[in-house]
This record gives C-alpha cells, structure tokens and sequence, in this order.
C-alpha cells in the first residue's frame, strides 16, 4: 500500500514540474500596465498675446486672440481660422512670429463647432458665421489695435482653409443700416491663403473630382450622438440641400468682384481617380482654379512640382499683404 502512494505521489510530481508555469498575476490592479496616453497636441511658441481670449460672441468658443506688430502706421492683418473639421481644433495652431517680425499683426479664433451650433440650419452656419462675427469685431477694433482693416488676409488649413474660401467668397456680410457698429463692418478680405482646402461642399462635385470622397455630411446633417452621417446619405440628400450648397460652398460663392486667393496642397491632384486622402486633396485646388479663371478671379495653385508659386501661406501673405 505504502509503495504504492509513494508511486502515485511521484507521479504527481512529475505531472507538475512538466506543466507550464502560469503568468504571474498583478497583486492588484494598480500593478497593471497603464494604457498608453494618447499624444498630447503640441503647439506653436508664441510670444505673449497682445490680447487673448477677446470675446466676440454668446458661445465659450467665440474668442481669439490678437498679436500687434510694432508700427508707426497702421497694420496688415493675418487673419487665422484653425482647421479640425469643424469638429476639432483650437486657435493656439498657428505660429505668429514669422508675420509679426514682417509687420503684419495676426488674430487667431476659436468658433463653434457642428457639434456645439446643431440648432443652426445648417449646423455649419455656426462656425462659418461665427468666422464672420469675429472678423467683423477685429475691424471694429481696427484704430484701437493699429490694424489697417483693408489689408487682411484669411488662412487656415482643411476645415479652416474652406471657412477662409468662403469669407473671400462670399458678398459681403455688413448692414450698414443696423445699430450695432460691429454689424456695420464689412467681411471683406485683401486676399485669401489656405493650405488643404475643401473648396467645394458639394458631394456631386466631390464625387466627380474624387470617386471616394468621403467628407462633408456633417456640415448640413445632424450628427448621431458623435458620429458624423455618412457620404452617401450626404449624396442622398443634395437635391434637398442645394440652397445650403449655394449658400455654403466656396466654389459656388465664386464671382468676378472676389479679392484672389492662393492654395496649398501636399500631393499632387490625380482628378477622377481615388486619392489616399480624398478630404484634402490637390484636385479641390485644380477646379477651383479653373472656375476662378472663369470667372476672372486670381487663384494661385502650388502643389509638388509646381514652379514660381509661393508654397506656403507665410510666403504668399508676407509678399501680398505688403505690397
């Protein structure tokens, strides 16, 4: 009997030493490994702001902040809208040194995003209104901060490159019969330079340019919870939002009296062909192009390979806004 427990007991042994050792367990769950952190946005140094946090508006986000040049006379103005696809984004993207040792003062603003103007018809009124308000504040400031208001010249990137486009765009906004001084100014620009813009908010258009497109929908749908509605109920809906479309879309704000532009684009345009990033495509600056050419509008275009165009929006404005 003793024989055979011992047997079996060693036997025991064995099957125990042959097995594979299990993953030691965390004492706790503060012993766990924490979950990477997501990249914090790392943005431009800037000198201290002249003013900062100006409010323009009812809403947290109608602020900006303002950089004076030094000058005995009266300033250019860059007037920045930051991009994020209006979803996203903050004003502090923008580097100013390299306009204020130019002369040139700078505004960089905050708006509403689509998620934050939902019950604005269409939720991109709210951002792009919220552009022109701001604008309109800056010139209403222009003696106070030695802004020369005819020499201001809009850029952003993306969502805040298509907001510039429409400002340049769009007939201008003042009511010089209102009450409110700000009201009476005029949103007029000097000139316009963007850097991956959306040049058009129409989804047949984009289709067209670029077969997979997939951007703009949530600029004239309501969002589910965060979710932005998809291109092709954005598609679905165009014959009912084409008012929107005229109202909101550069390219069709286009006519012979609008002050010229300048354009950006990291790649070269590939029309009619899918694109790796169909939302900022080269092809939204080739069409433009051709329908300002139509309509008498100056539109400089630079994309890779492209000779004696200025290649950035500091280039372009520095040489444009001194002039």
């Amino acid at each position: 009997m003793k024989l055979t427990l011992s047997i079996l007991l060693l036997a025991g042994l064995s099957a125990l030493a042959q097995a594979p050792a299990k993953k030691a367990e965390p004492a706790n769950k503060a012993e766990a490994p924490a979950k990477k952190a997501p990249a914090k946005k790392v943005y431009p140094k800037n000198p201290p702001k002249t003013v900062a946090d100006f409010k323009y508006g009812p809403h947290e986000r109608n602020v900006f902040d303002f950089w004076q040049a030094k000058s005995d006379k009266p300033t250019p103005l860059l007037f920045f809208i930051h991009g994020g696809g209006w979803m996203g984004g903050d004003k502090a993207g923008i580097a100013v040194e390299p306009y204020l040792k130019e002369g040139i003062s700078v505004v960089s603003i905050n708006y509403r995003y689509v998620s934050q103007s939902q019950d604005e018809v269409p939720p991109v009124k709210g951002p792009l209104h919220d552009a022109a308000l701001a604008l309109q504040t800056v010139c209403s400031k222009a003696k106070e901060w030695n802004i020369d208001k005819t020499r201001i010249g809009a850029s952003g990137g993306s969502a805040g490159a298509c907001s510039s486009l429409w400002l340049a765009f769009h007939p201008d906004m003042a009511d010089p019969n209102s009450s409110d001084p700000i009201a009476r100014e005029s949103t007029r620009l000097y000139c316009a330079s963007v850097a991956g813009a959306q040049t058009t908010l129409d989804p047949q258009q984009m289709k067209e340019w670029t077969p997979n497109s997939k951007y703009g929908g949530h600029a004239f749908l309501s969002l589910t919870g965060k979710d932005r509605p998809t291109f092709d109920a954005f598609l679905a809906a165009r014959e009912k939002i084409l008012p929107w479309i005229a109202e909101y879309s550069p390219y069709a704000l286009v006519t012979s009296d609008d002050p010229p532009v300048h354009l950006t684009f990291s790649g070269v345009p590939n029309l009619g062909k899918d694109e790796k990033d169909p939302t900022h495509t080269a092809n939204f600056g080739v069409k433009l192009q051709e329908h300002c050419k139509a309509n008498g509008v100056t539109c400089e275009l630079y994309y890779p390979g492209v000779e004696g165009v200025a290649k950035n929006a500091t280039e372009y404005l520095v040489k444009k806004l001194k002039e």
